[in-house]
C-alpha cells in the first residue's frame, strides 16, 4: 500500500493566478480532493494576514507553512503554533546594517494574543515600493501597522520577520553585510511581480519552508513529500521533497531545480496535478 502523501504548494505565482487570487477552479478542487482525505497545504513568505483571505473559499486540513517556515498556522483555532523569534542582538545588527546603506525594514512583532502581528516602520517616507506593500494590506484584521514608529521595547523578544524592499543593490549589499555577522536565516530575491524590486528577509536562525515542511510530512505521518514552487526561496523546500514540481513561469534556477515543470500559475495547474497525482496514489493503494 502506497504511504499518505503531503502536498505542499507556494502562494504568489504558484497556486495564486494571473490576479494574485485562488480561481474558483482551484479551489474547488483543492477542496474536494481534501474531502476525498488528500493532506494539501501551502508554504508562504506571506502572514497570515494574507493567507486567510486569500483560503477562504479553500478547505484544507493540515497546518500552513507561513512567514517563509517561521511558524504554522492553524487556519480553524485562527492562531500561531510553534512560533520562531530572532535573537535581539542580531535584530538590533540588522536595523543598524540596514540603515547603513539607506535600507529601512519593516519589523513584525507577534502581539500578545499569539493571533495578530504588529509591524513597525520608522521611517516617515516610504518608498513607491513600500507604499504600494502598505497600501495593499492597511485594512487587514491580522496585521496592524505602525508607520513612522520605531518597535518598542518589548519587540526585542517577539521580532519573527525583518522584511525591506529596495533597488538591487543596496538590498544585496544588506544580505551580504548581514549574512557575514548572523546565523539568522537570510533570504535575497527579485519580487516576482516587478524586478527591479528586491526583498531582504530575516528569520531566526534555521528557519526555512525545508524545516517547516519536513516538520509537518513527520507530523502527519506522511511518507511522500510533493512540493510546488516559482522563485528562489521555494528551492530548499525542492531540496526535501519527493516530488518538487516548478511552474512553466519558475525563474530557471526553480526549473532546473525540479522534477517535473508544469504549466503556468494562471491555468490551475497545481489544483489539476495533485487531482492527478492523488488519484494516481488511490488507484495503487
Amino acid at each position: 500500500m502506497q504511504g499518505k502523501t503531503l502536498y505542499v504548494s507556494d502562494l504568489d505565482g504558484t497556486l495564486l493566478g494571473a490576479d494574485s487570487r485562488v480561481s474558483a477552479v482551484s479551489a474547488e478542487i483543492i477542496s474536494g480532493l481534501t474531502d476525498r482525505g488528500a493532506l494539501i497545504t501551502v508554504a508562504t513568505a506571506r502572514t497570515p494576514a494574507t493567507v486567510v483571505p486569500l483560503l477562504s473559499q479553500t478547505h484544507t486540513t493540515p497546518p500552513a507553512v507561513v512567514m517563509t517556515g517561521c511558524a504554522y498556522w492553524l487556519r480553524g483555532e485562527g492562531c500561531f503554533r510553534n512560533p520562531h523569534f530572532l535573537p535581539p542582538g542580531d535584530v538590533e545588527a540588522a536595523l543598524a546594517i540596514c540603515g547603513s546603506h539607506g535600507v529601512e525594514p519593516f519589523v513584525y512583532v507577534m502581539a500578545d494574543n499569539g493571533m495578530t502581528l504588529d509591524v513597525y516602520h520608522k521611517s516617515r517616507r516610504l518608498n513607491k515600493a513600500e507604499e504600494s506593500f502598505y497600501l495593499e494590506r492597511s485594512r487587514l484584521t491580522l496585521k496592524k501597522f505602525h508607520l513612522s514608529t520605531p518597535a518598542p521595547a518589548r519587540a526585542s523578544d517577539f521580532t519573527m520577520l525583518l522584511y525591506a524592499m529596495g533597488d538591487e543593490a543596496a538590498v544585496r549589499a544588506v544580505a551580504e553585510d548581514f549574512t557575514a555577522h548572523t546565523d539568522c536565516s537570510v533570504c535575497c530575491y527579485p519580487d516576482i511581480f516587478n524586478p527591479k524590486v528586491w526583498n531582504f528577509e530575516v528569520f531566526p536562525p534555521g528557519i526555512s519552508k525545508a524545516s517547516a515542511v519536513e516538520g509537518l510530512k513527520e507530523e502527519l505521518g506522511a511518507e511522500r513529500l510533493v512540493v510546488f514552487g516559482d522563485s528562489l526561496n521555494d528551492l530548499p523546500m525542492f531540496a526535501v521533497a519527493d516530488v518538487a514540481v516548478a511552474m512553466g513561469n519558475a525563474l530557471p534556477e526553480v526549473k532546473a531545480a525540479a522534477d517535473v515543470v508544469i504549466e503556468p500559475n494562471y491555468t490551475d495547474a497545481v489544483a489539476r496535478f495533485i487531482a492527478r497525482d492523488f488519484d494516481g496514489q488511490m488507484s495503487r493503494n
